[in-house]
């Protein structure tokens, strides 16, 4: 499912001295089953734009289109239950929205509250939880004796129990490991592609942006001031510097090596790319001594 911003505009507390613009015309399109990465400080903005996503917050002006619901200051809150459900939200340590005494009942709390019997939603639990690739027999165990990462397996089971068709990722794998943040970010691209998901993640980790997305949108006090691909975006590096926002490892190290006299036919965004691009300068040097 798609969303597109139209001249999108959001203020806290309009008319009081608190009066704070959060989001300043934004016009962009969110495409149906890709990957967009959505960067920039704090206070930039996302949090805002990501709230709109699911009409969390209605435009002060403009309009979000949402698949084929639009949504403007004057949208009736009781026509969004079943908007909400086609936009799955991930928060910053999932794992402290789980409430319920077992596993399952957690997974299965979204479809019975949307409808589905108890034997059904239990039914999607097994589903779900298969899913996020965790064994069925902790079904009947309370999520709080799991480990984090499991824990927070389930509660992103318990997400993806709605079946959205938007998948919003905030800060998904923020106190994770080197090692479990990658398993997260490739089960998330996994569910991607086999669900038909379209993702948008909020994300300091910039090798994650280079690694999965296929749209970033930079945003800079409640604007965005650029948008693209990742090889489009992380190409300036010197922008991205003046933004004191960082690039993937593998671009800024290329980057010093360009000011060293090595050239790059562009930035590699990946350590795979960076690797390619250096034992590619190494034969061609080789072949000119020969």
């Amino acid at each position: 499912m798609a969303i597109t911003f139209k001249e999108v505009s959001y203020i806290y507390q309009p008319d009081t001295p608190f009066e704070f613009q959060a989001l300043q015309k934004i016009t962009t399109q969110i495409k149906d089953e890709s990957f967009t990465a959505l960067i920039g400080h704090t206070g930039s903005g996302k949090s805002t734009f990501l709230q709109h996503l699911d009409a969390l917050l209605k435009p002060t002006s403009g309009t979000v289109l949402i698949g084929d619901t639009a949504i403007t200051h004057e949208t009736s809150n009781k026509h969004l239950r079943l908007l909400r459900k086609r936009v799955g939200i991930v928060f910053q340590f999932p794992e402290k929205q789980l409430f319920a005494d077992t596993v399952e009942k957690d997974i299965a709390f979204g479809p019975e509250n949307f409808g589905s019997s108890p034997e059904q939603a239990a039914q999607i639990a097994r589903q779900m939880l298969k899913l996020v690739k965790l064994p069925e027999d902790i079904l009947n165990r309370s999520p709080f004796e799991l480990s984090g990462g499991q824990m927070r397996r389930v509660a992103i089971a318990g997400v993806l129990a709605l079946q959205p068709e938007v998948l919003v990722l905030d800060e998904p794998t923020a106190g994770l490991d080197p090692k479990g943040r990658q398993e997260m970010m490739h089960l998330f691209a996994e569910l991607q592609k086999r669900e038909h998901l379209t993702i948008v993640l909020v994300t300091h980790q910039m090798e994650d942006v280079a690694n999965y997305a296929d749209q970033v949108i930079v945003m800079e006090h409640g604007k965005i001031v650029k948008e693209g691909t990742p090889r489009y975006v992380f190409a300036d590096v010197k922008w991205l510097r003046d933004k004191q926002l960082d690039v993937p490892a593998s671009t800024e190290f290329a980057f010093e090596m360009q000011k060293r006299g090595f050239l790059f036919d562009q930035l590699p965004l990946t350590e795979a790319e960076l690797a390619d691009d250096i034992a590619d300068m190494f034969k061609a040097r080789g072949k000119r001594n020969e």
